[in-house]
């Protein structure tokens, strides 16, 4: 099958209903949910399974809901004998890939991600940040453009998902006139995203000084598996790197494509994206594509994805 990377969603990747058929067809993954239930004090099932989305959509909620059903998926995949040689996830699908990499036990995961929604909310008021997607610009002309709208307050990169799509963070104004001035830039689009914070951007710091707090509570173990880390795209070298990279992932960009293609660089050929969607599958695609590199992607968030790839694999 080639050089296996599993890859994780992260926030926005939720539906109500997801992972309901796995449970159902899986006691392993059943587990995984009455695991969180238990460590978090709430019904994990009835919250994925039956929202109402308004629940499940709240941050605290969403970070949690998006790592037990990952993990679920993850459970019947290694069941099954499937593994693989490096791992990463987006954003909060970081914590799913330092789960697959022994750095951090599930319950202790999970606690965590429920911590960091709620410290990311908590970190600015309602209202005062938003965040926007630029499609069709380079990443020079994003950098440009937000330094030309800084005068109007904080606006950074939050996300460099894939060739041509940029998302950005800060405070309002300052965000729309970015949204402004890239469309008179060229950008084939450029929209405000219905968020409820500010994600990946400095006005976040307060939440990772608080997420830290928390962090040094629970046991972080040396990876087995290669990690690779949003902040930096490169591999997590050591124990002592992780909570210093969750601290910061809360305030910086996030750098998918080059992480993404960190691992190309390094012959891996065989993308499984474990968790709801297929957003990083896209993204993947177009970074292979961009690399001139061919790649194969597979999603897993139901049984039919899990037969599809166990038979592809035979």
């Amino acid at each position: 099958m080639g050089k296996i990377a599993f890859v994780f969603p992260g926030q926005g990747a939720q539906y109500v209903g997801m992972g309901k058929e796995v449970v159902e067809n899986f006691s392993l993954a059943k587990e995984v949910f009455e695991e969180a239930s238990d460590n978090l004090g709430l019904d994990m099932e009835k919250l994925c399974f039956e929202g109402p989305e308004e629940e499940l959509v709240k941050t605290e909620n969403t970070q949690p809901a998006i790592l037990t059903t990952s993990i679920a998926l993850l459970r019947v995949l290694e069941k099954e004998g499937l593994d693989c040689s490096i791992t990463a996830g987006l954003s909060l699908g970081e914590y799913s890939a330092l789960v697959k990499s022994n750095v951090l036990q599930f319950k202790d995961a999970v606690r965590l991600v429920k911590s960091r929604g709620k410290f990311m909310q908590e970190a600015v008021p309602l209202g005062v940040g938003t965040m926007a997607a630029i499609m069709g610009l380079d990443r020079a002309a994003v950098e440009a453009c937000l330094t030309e709208c800084s005068g109007y307050g904080v606006v950074e990169a939050a996300n460099f998902n894939m060739p041509g799509q940029i998302v950005i963070s800060g405070e309002v104004n300052a965000v729309k006139a970015a949204v402004d001035k890239a469309t008179e830039m060229g950008a084939m689009k450029a929209v405000l995203l219905p968020v409820s914070a500010p994600f990946h951007c400095s006005l976040l710091k307060p939440a990772g000084e608080r997420l830290h707090e928390e962090l040094v509570k629970y046991e972080v173990n040396s990876p087995i598996i290669p990690v690779v880390s949003n902040v930096n795209a490169k591999i997590i070298q050591s124990k002592e790197d992780i909570i210093p990279t969750l601290v910061d992932q809360v305030s910086k960009s996030v750098l998918w494509e080059d992480s993404v293609e960190l691992m190309l660089k390094d012959g891996f050929d065989t993308f499984i994206e474990i968790g709801p969607g297929k957003t990083l599958s896209g993204f993947i695609k177009r970074i292979a594509k961009n690399n001139k590199v061919k790649v194969k992607t597979y999603n897993i968030e139901d049984v039919e994805g899990i037969k599809s790839l166990l038979n592809g694999n035979s």
